[in-house]
């Protein structure tokens, strides 16, 4: 009797296009090889970010506001490329080799960069302490090797993650379990390369040069790529089957043509395929739901007989869209939060460098390393959440999760606004032992230790293992089948659209509240302006914020999908954990 293959159930295909078999592809032995890249990319990232507002005014000269803004700027960009490179993914070259062209672009910034603070010629001039403004052509090489790795970071941001999670097996209940562990620890790798980038590299662009703190994750970048390729034939890759953005257009289109047609009493007069095609296809069947009953017209039966041959659109397609829409509203009360986060790598900074950073007598903290606070608190808190949080809430809710996606996050961001309010306490703190001092000058050092700064730093690292990991492991769970590429760039542009708020924030206060002759909140000169006023409206616009949420939230109906899988003559529908959760923030 001849054996069975076992091929996956999803409908993964291999590096030749060849179903995947299930016992020598994918699983943990495939992210093997991806999480050396997500490592080394973090540290790679972090290695520029975490530091760049001091490079940019120690060394390029530039102001501090302009410093903040610049570092959003280019932050930002790196967050919100991954929206064109998902798209590319998803509807033209699959998740592989966007990610391959992308990574190739990505180590080009990265070498450019290495370049523009190594060589003398590519930086501005000092004579006697008075150092130049650097030249249109330094800030040009400068900012092009930024924006290289930028574009670079669009098509890897979005891929590398969710080519991760394709090598799971939804379909198979013992890869299905394993994969729902798969995000926290992905993630605890990211906050390994970051944890070395703060505490390591930023110690050695100080110390040690620019070029050597840039050159070292250039190097281990490179080498990341090659182990990536070697595991080239252990992948299992998922078919593209249609332009994912298609239905987005197509539906609300659609809808509007349908206006002055009347909705069936009973929605499974809807028009929708036969079970059977969800079985021969390895696609999901979504379930309707009550929202944006308008779209729902896009998928009446009589539109097939008016004027038209073209069926109707199914309710699956319906309700992909109705997700997106669901999508964009969580999205929206994510941009706050992502404005917090944005500090880190710059006002916490500078805020940082005013106060004493001595640790002995012979070794000073650098103040971009604080950040590192950040990333132990969550490599600590990653492997807590998984191992004991989620088992023990397991058994008081039973939700596989332990609790849903969505409170996570509003646990996350909880946390973040008391980090920022013990943020807006300490800098009203600083501004005391400042007067007190008489510590006014720009290059006074505040008598007050920098450790002050640490618990904003540890509790924005715990909040980030409830909002970060639950945001990216949402918008992924949440999106349509065909597009979750293109949902977690929802994660991604949150961020990005994060940094551009703070840059837009930053310079309008900077603008309004330094008119005339009034000090501005956030001036070149730190020890002398109210950067606790900025704090204290992030404070404000945090708690509106959580109230914004808490309202969508309770609004937010979760994706509700059938898997059909042919096990013999049975077959086996698997549905959504959450499907009788009618509020997002219910169990």
């Amino acid at each position: 009797m001849e054996a069975k293959v076992d091929y996956t159930q999803d409908g993964t295909v291999d590096f030749r296009g060849q179903p995947a078999l299930q016992s020598k592809t994918g699983k943990w032995k495939a992210c093997a090889f991806l999480v050396g890249y997500e490592a080394f990319e973090r540290m790679a990232f972090y290695g520029v970010a975490s530091n760049l507002v001091n490079y940019l005014t120690t060394q390029l000269h530039e102001d501090t506001v302009s410093s903040v803004r610049n570092v959003n700027n280019w932050s930002g960009s790196v967050w919100i490329t991954p929206i064109l490179g998902a798209y590319i993914a998803d509807s033209y070259l699959g998740r592989f080799w966007t990610f391959t062209l992308s990574s190739l672009i990505y180590v080009l910034g990265m070498t450019l960069l290495t370049i523009a603070v190594s060589l003398k010629s590519l930086k501005p001039t000092c004579t006697n302490g008075i150092c130049n403004k650097a030249s249109n052509t330094q800030i040009a090489f400068f900012y092009t090797a930024l924006y290289t790795m930028a574009i670079g970071a669009g098509g890897t941001k979005p891929n590398i993650s969710t080519f991760g999670a394709d090598q799971f097996d939804d379909l198979n209940p013992n890869e299905k379990s394993i994969k729902a562990s798969f995000f926290n620890w992905w993630m605890f790798t990211s906050f390994l390369g970051a944890l070395i980038a703060t505490l390591g590299l930023v110690y050695i662009q100080e110390n040690f040069g620019w070029g050597l703190g840039y050159g070292i994750p250039s190097a281990g970048l490179l080498f990341s790529l090659i182990i990536f390729y070697i595991g080239t034939p252990i992948y299992r890759h998922k078919v593209r089957t249609k332009s994912p953005t298609r239905d987005i257009i197509c539906v609300p289109i659609e809808a509007f043509k349908n206006r002055k047609l009347q909705l069936p009493s009973d929605n499974s007069d809807l028009y929708e395929h036969h079970h059977q095609h969800y079985v021969s296809s390895g696609k999901r069947q979504v379930y309707h739901t009550p929202t944006l009953r308008f779209l729902d017209k896009a998928a009446i039966k009589e539109n097939s007989t008016i004027g038209s041959s073209r069926a109707p659109l199914t309710v699956t397609q319906v309700e992909g869209v109705k997700l997106i829409f669901g999508m964009v509203l969580i999205w929206l009360v994510t941009l706050i939060p992502s404005t917090i986060w944005a500090q880190i790598n710059t006002l916490f900074v500078k805020q940082g460098t005013t106060l004493d950073r001595n640790f002995g007598p012979d070794f000073k903290i650098p103040a971009a390393s604080l950040g590192s606070f950040v990333t132990l608190s969550m490599l600590l808190s990653v492997p807590m959440y998984d191992r004991f949080f989620v088992p023990f809430m397991r058994t008081k809710t039973g939700h596989p999760r332990g609790i849903t996606l969505l409170q996570r996050l509003g646990i996350g961001f909880s946390i973040q606004i008391i980090a920022i309010a013990i943020a807006y306490a300490v800098e009203v703190r600083r501004v005391h032992v400042i007067k007190a001092n008489y510590a006014l000058g720009p290059k006074d050092i505040v008598p007050m230790s920098i450790f002050w700064l640490l618990p904003q730093y540890v509790l924005i690292g715990i909040a980030d293992v409830f909002n970060a990991i639950g945001l990216l492991e949402f918008f992924y769970d949440q999106s349509p089948h065909d597009m979750q590429s293109l949902g977690t760039t929802f994660f991604t542009s949150g961020i990005g659209v994060g940094n551009f708020l703070n840059s837009f924030l930053v310079t309008m206060v900077d603008k309004i509240t330094g008119k005339g002759d009034r000090k501005s909140w956030i001036g070149d000169n730190l020890n002398d302006c109210h950067l606790d006023y900025y704090y204290g409206f992030l404070l404000v616009l945090s708690c509106f914020n959580l109230v914004a949420f808490l309202w969508v939230s309770s609004r937010y109906i979760y994706k509700r999908e059938s898997i059909m899988v042919k096990e013999g003559l049975c077959v086996q529908l698997e549905e959504n954990p959450t499907l009788d959760a009618s509020l997002g923030l219910q169990v």
